[in-house]
């Protein structure tokens, strides 16, 4: 294999490692967050009841500073204020996917 060959691979294999919400599953996403984070955040416009002192996923959409990377991130360590959900990569993906698909 040649070096620049070698240096495609390695970028590419970084990019699985590095981007869970990059292959994210949006619907996916919806699926989990109506599942284990609907009963804080309003994840979605049907929702009638949510906590009120969270942000809803639309909120959180339309932040300027909204990156689904960033969020994906954040969900697998979450702040102390959540409760402590497994999530594993692609599911924090899939999130930050459905999230990011809200932002208007």
């Amino acid at each position: 294999m040649s070096s620049g060959q070698y240096v495609l691979v390695v970028a590419g294999m970084l990019g699985l490692f590095l981007s869970p919400a990059m292959a994210a599953d949006a619907d996916r996403g919806a699926e989990l967050a109506k599942r284990w984070c609907a009963s804080c955040h309003v994840v979605d416009s049907g929702q009638k009841q949510a906590s009120a002192d969270v942000p809803p996923f639309a909120a959180i959409a339309n932040k300027p500073d909204f990156s689904a990377e960033k969020l994906a991130f954040f969900l697998l360590d979450p702040h102390p204020k959540m409760p402590s959900f497994p999530l594993n990569r692609n599911e924090a993906g899939d999130i930050a996917a459905f999230i990011a698909a809200l932002r208007k």
